[in-house]
C-alpha cells in the first residue's frame, strides 16, 4: 500500500491506495473519483474498458466516504491536485457509506460545528489542521534549537494568574480547583531552575463570549527567560515570529494555496516589526496620529465604501443567477451550479453586510476611546489594519495589566508589557512582559488585585531566594493559525472548538 503524498516517487508504476470517496463525477464510460487518505487527495479515473461492467455499475452509485483500496497506474498530471492522477485497474469496497450529511451547497455554520466530527475531512479543513500541525513542529524546533528546555505546567491550579472572573472552578478531593488560566507563574519557577524553557499546553477561560476570536480551551505556548528584560523579551518575539512564519511559507505553502491564503500578505511579515508604545497606539486609534500617510478613520471610512459596492455588485449576481433559474429548461449541472453560487454569494454579502455595521461602531468607538483603558477586539483591528506585519504594543498602565508586570522606572504608571498584534485585523496574538522581581512591590500589587496572598507564598518565594530579572510571553496557537490562515472565526484552528455555547462533538 502507497500513501497519496507518495505518488511522485510512484510515477509509471502500479500502486495501491486505500482511503475515502471525498468527491464523485460520472462521464460517458467514465468515474473520477476524488480520494484522500489522509496524506493527501488524488484524482482517480475508473474506465468502464478496464474493469467488468458490474463493477463500473457499482462503482458510479458509490456514496460520498464509501471508503475503497484501489489500485492504478501512475500518471503525471499538472492539472490534478498533488500533480499526479491515478488510472485505476480494480478495486474493492471496504465499506459503502451511508448518504453523507455534508453536501456541496453552502451549509450553515451551526449545522457544521454539529458535524465537526465530519467536516474535518473536507480539503479546507484538512489544510488548517495541516498547517497547525506545522506550526506546532515549528514552534518546538525554534525552542530547542536554542536551548529551552519545554517543561510542563500543571492544568489543576490552586490561584489564578490572570483575572479571578474568567476561571472554571472545580471540586480537587474536597477543595475548590481552577482550571489554569495559563503556565506563565510555574514558567517562572521553572526558568528559575534551567534558565530558559517553555511550555506547552491547554489552557482555559470562562468567559461568556462568543466573538470570532475566543475559545474556552486553547492551546498556549508559554517561554519564560531569566535575566531577560523587555528589551530582549521582545527581540525574541520578533525573531520567533519571522521562524514560525517562514517556516510555513516553505513547508504548507500548498495547503495555505487550497485554503485560499494570500500568501504576499505573510510574506510582507519578513520585515522588521513595528514598536510603539501605547500612547503612540492610542493616538493612531483615535486618527490623531498617521500610519505612513494613512489615517485609521479615513481608512475606516474608505472601507465602508467600497463594502457597499461590493454588496450591490454580488446582488446583482444574485439576481440574473436566480433569474436563469426561475426561466427553467436548464440542464442539471447548470442548475446545481446556478443554485450553489447564488447560495455562496448570498453568504458572501450577508459577511460584507456584517463588516459594513461593524465599521460605524468601529469608528465611533476609536473616537471615544478613553486613554488608560484596554484594546478591545475592535480597537486592535482599526490600529493593526494600518500595519502589515505583526505590530508590537509596549508600556502599558499598569491598572488594565496583570499584577505581576514590572512598572516602567521612568514612570511607574505604565508596566513593562507588551502586546504583538497581529495585521489584518486579527488582533493580539501575544501578550509578554518583564516580570516584577522585587518582593515588596509584587505584594503590594497582589493585595491591589485584592487576590489571596497566602496562595501565592510559592511564588512569592521566588523573589525570596534568588531573584533575578526574567520576563516571557504567551502565545495563543488558535489565534495565531486563524490569522496565518486568515480565517474568519478561530473556531475552525482546532479540531474540536469549546467555546460558549459549544461542548459537542
Amino acid at each position: 500500500m502507497q500513501y497519496i503524498e507518495e505518488l511522485g516517487q510512484y510515477e509509471g508504476s502500479e500502486v495501491t491506495l486505500k482511503g475515502w470517496v471525498a468527491n464523485r463525477r460520472n462521464s460517458k464510460g467514465l468515474v473520477f473519483l476524488i480520494l484522500r487518505d489522509g496524506s493527501g487527495f488524488c484524482q482517480c479515473v475508473v474506465s468502464a474498458e478496464k474493469v467488468d461492467a458490474a463493477a463500473f455499475e457499482e462503482i458510479e452509485k458509490i456514496p460520498l466516504e464509501s471508503s475503497l483500496s484501489l489500485r492504478g497506474l501512475v500518471v503525471k498530471d499538472d492539472r490534478q491536485i498533488g500533480g499526479y492522477e491515478v488510472q485505476v485497474s480494480g478495486f474493492d469496497i471496504i465499506q459503502e457509506a451511508a448518504e453523507y450529511p455534508i453536501s456541496k451547497k453552502e451549509h450553515g455554520v451551526d449545522f457544521l460545528m454539529d458535524h465537526r466530527h465530519l467536516w474535518l475531512r473536507s480539503k479546507r479543513q484538512w489544510a488548517i489542521m495541516r498547517v497547525r500541525n506545522r506550526l506546532i513542529y515549528a514552534i518546538h524546533n525554534f525552542f530547542q534549537s536554542r536551548g529551552f528546555m519545554q517543561m510542563d505546567a500543571p492544568i489543576f491550579t490552586a490561584n489564578a494568574s490572570e483575572g479571578t472572573s474568567t476561571l472554571f472552578e472545580t471540586d480537587f478531593y474536597g477543595q475548590p480547583a481552577y482550571l489554569s488560566q495559563s503556565g506563565q507563574l510555574y514558567g517562572e519557577a521553572m526558568a528559575m531552575a534551567q534558565g530558559r524553557i517553555y511550555t506547552f499546553g491547554p489552557t482555559f477561560r470562562a468567559e461568556k463570549s462568543k466573538t470570532r476570536r475566543h475559545l474556552s480551551e486553547f492551546w498556549m505556548i508559554e517561554p519564560e527567560m531569566a535575566f531577560y528584560d523587555n528589551e530582549k523579551n521582545m527581540d525574541l518575539i520578533e525573531e520567533f515570529l519571522r521562524y514560525l512564519i517562514r517556516d510555513v511559507l516553505e513547508n504548507v505553502r500548498e495547503h495555505l494555496e487550497l485554503i485560499g491564503r494570500d500568501i504576499s500578505r505573510l510574506e510582507k511579515a519578513d520585515a522588521p516589526f513595528p514598536r510603539i508604545t501605547y500612547d503612540e497606539a492610542v493616538q493612531i486609534l483615535k486618527g490623531e496620529r498617521d500610519v505612513n500617510g494613512r489615517n485609521s478613520i479615513k481608512t475606516l471610512e474608505e472601507d465602508l465604501k467600497k463594502i457597499g459596492e461590493d454588496i450591490a455588485e454580488k446582488k446583482v449576481k444574485i439576481d440574473e443567477y436566480e433569474s436563469l433559474l426561475a426561466a427553467g429548461g436548464l440542464k442539471k449541472g447548470k442548475i446545481n451550479y446556478y443554485r450553489n453560487t447564488a447560495d455562496r454569494l448570498k453568504n458572501e454579502v450577508k459577511e460584507l453586510e456584517e463588516k459594513a455595521g461593524n465599521i460605524p461602531q468601529w469608528i465611533d468607538s476609536a473616537l471615544h476611546f478613553k486613554h488608560g483603558n484596554d484594546f478591545g477586539g475592535s480597537d486592535e483591528t482599526v490600529i493593526t489594519r494600518l500595519f502589515e506585519t505583526p505590530l508590537m504594543v509596549y508600556n502599558w498602565p499598569r491598572e488594565v495589566k496583570a499584577f505581576y508586570m514590572k512598572r516602567c522606572e521612568e514612570d511607574d504608571r505604565y508596566v513593562k508589557g507588551v502586546d504583538v498584534l497581529a495585521p489584518e485585523g486579527f488582533g493580539e496574538i501575544i501578550g509578554g512582559a518583564e516580570r516584577e522581581d522585587n518582593l515588596e512591590l509584587l505584594l503590594e500589587r497582589i493585595k491591589a488585585h485584592r487576590l489571596p496572598p497566602e496562595t501565592f507564598e510559592w511564588y512569592l518565594d521566588l523573589r525570596r531566594y534568588g531573584s533575578v530579572p526574567h520576563a516571557g510571553f504567551g502565545l495563543g496557537l488558535e489565534r495565531f493559525v486563524a490569522w496565518i490562515c486568515h480565517l474568519p472565526h478561530v473556531r475552525e484552528t482546532i479540531p474540536f472548538p469549546r467555546m460558549y455555547g459549544r461542548l459537542t462533538p
